[in-house]
């Protein structure tokens, strides 16, 4: 049996998401060259593919074909966002814009500018999941794919991200958005590691609850470094970069114990691996209500 290790409330290691990404991985970068002049020992067998999250089941199905004005809103969006054209994105947002993350407009803007001078080449690709017509607008459930890659001189980045969120619409306007689930990975390198990820998406609060991050292919003479980590989702947390802590891995992974806050509040459950050819760090959003 693994031996797992409390994951604690409020630490003072923190994994930078999509708002703040490069900064921890150089450090990552510089262990895995360390790892590599060490000469660590590599398995010549191929990693598997990670396999793509499961999307959850949408709230309700629409009976009819959406609107016209509806699929074309959205495909605006996903069109100005793969352009990075901040300007154009913000018009489908109203000024008095919210969200579940405590996201106003401007804060938005600002996560959205600085994520893009990051990542220039992103794709954002859209599903309406169910929508409902209102009085004055929309209530939608879509789910948003991102997709994307950093390049620099010594490793390219990719970032694979899935976000499940409901927004209400307003003449064509996002008024307020609601992030249901969401999903993110970063890898590094010429075989990041392949991890298995096991966390609820939601638990009670007070509720204990298992997060478990497997490296999927045999580990066999490589030394695998990590660290798993908990964030509260606060606009802070989204603006503001934080470094990594690593520590070395006994076994194929890493194996936590974590106990929800005992106030209602998503948190942000992340897991960051490295080996000598590669790094990856996934998020995913734990979502804790009654």
């Amino acid at each position: 049996m693994h031996n797992r290790i409390l994951l604690q409330i409020g630490s003072a290691c923190k994994l930078p998401r999509l708002r703040s990404l490069q900064i921890s991985l150089n450090i990552l970068a510089l262990l895995c060259l360390a790892l590599a002049a060490g000469k660590v020992q590599a398995q010549s067998a191929p990693a598997p593919a990670t396999p793509a999250p499961a999307a959850p089941a949408p709230d309700s199905q629409p009976t009819s074909p959406p609107p016209p004005e509806l699929t074309d809103t959205l495909s605006q969006i996903d069109a100005a966002a793969s352009e990075s054209d901040l300007r154009a994105v913000m018009r489908f947002y109203d000024r008095s814009f919210t969200s579940s993350d405590g996201l106003t407009r401007s804060t938005l803007e600002q996560t959205l500018s600085d994520l893009w001078q990051r990542y220039p080449d992103l794709t954002y690709s859209t599903q309406l999941e169910s929508w409902e017509a209102q009085a004055n607008g929309f209530s939608t459930v879509t789910t948003t794919t991102i997709t994307g890659s950093y390049p620099d001189q010594r490793r390219d980045l990719k970032l694979t991200a899935t976000i499940r969120s409901r927004q209400q619409i307003q003449n064509n306007q996002i008024v307020q958005q609601e992030i249901l689930a969401e999903r993110s990975e970063l890898s590094s390198g010429q075989k990041p590691p392949s991890l298995s990820i096991s966390l609820p998406e939601q638990v009670t609060p007070g509720q204990s609850f298992d997060f478990d991050a497997v490296v999927t292919e045999p580990l066999g003479e490589r030394v695998l470094l990590g660290t798993a980590l908990e964030e509260p989702v606060t606009v802070e947390n989204y603006l503001n970069p934080a470094p990594i802590e690593l520590e070395l891995l006994t076994s194929g992974g890493l194996f936590k114990v974590g106990e929800a806050p005992p106030e209602a509040g998503d948190r942000w459950i992340s897991a960051v691996v490295v080996r000598y050819d590669g790094i990856t760090a996934v998020t995913q959003r734990l979502r804790v209500g009654n």
